[in-house]
C-alpha cells in the first residue's frame, strides 16, 4: 500500500505534536509527563516504521519536522494563547515551501533512479 507511509509519517507528526504540547502542560502538572513520553515515543516508533517502509531519510525526516514545527506553533497559539505573529505566519508558509520543495525533489530522483 503506498499510502501507508503517510499514514503512518501522519500518526508520527501528530504523536510528537502531542508530546510537544503537553511538554508545556506538564510544566505546571507533572502528570503530562506520561503523554509527553508516550508522544515522542510513539513518533519516534512511528518514524521508524515510516523509514523502514522505503521512504527516504531526507523526506521523512524533513516533513516531520517541519509539520511538527507548524503545527505546534499553530496549536499552541489557539492552546495557550502564545503569540502568532505574521512574520511566524510567513516562516510557517516558508516551511511549508520547503516541505514541498524536497518532496517533488525525492520525486525527480525517484523517476531518474526508475528510467536509469
Amino acid at each position: 500500500m503506498k499510502w501507508k507511509p503517510w499514514l503512518l509519517l501522519a500518526g508520527a507528526i501528530a504523536s510528537e505534536v502531542t508530546g510537544s504540547l503537553s511538554l508545556k502542560a506538564a510544566l505546571d502538572h507533572p502528570a503530562w509527563y506520561a503523554p509527553v513520553a508516550v508522544g515522542y515515543l510513539t513518533s519516534f516508533t512511528l518514524l521508524a516504521a515510516v523509514l523502514s517502509r522505503g521512504m527516504q531519510l531526507g523526506v521523512a525526516y524533513g516533513i516531520w519536522g517541519a509539520t511538527g514545527v507548524a503545527l505546534t506553533a499553530i496549536l499552541a497559539a489557539a492552546i495557550y494563547g502564545e503569540a502568532l505573529t505574521a512574520v511566524m505566519g510567513l516562516g510557517i508558509a516558508l516551511i511549508a515551501l520547503g516541505v514541498l520543495t524536497v518532496e517533488f525533489g525525492s520525486q525527480k530522483a525517484r523517476e531518474r533512479e526508475e528510467t536509469a
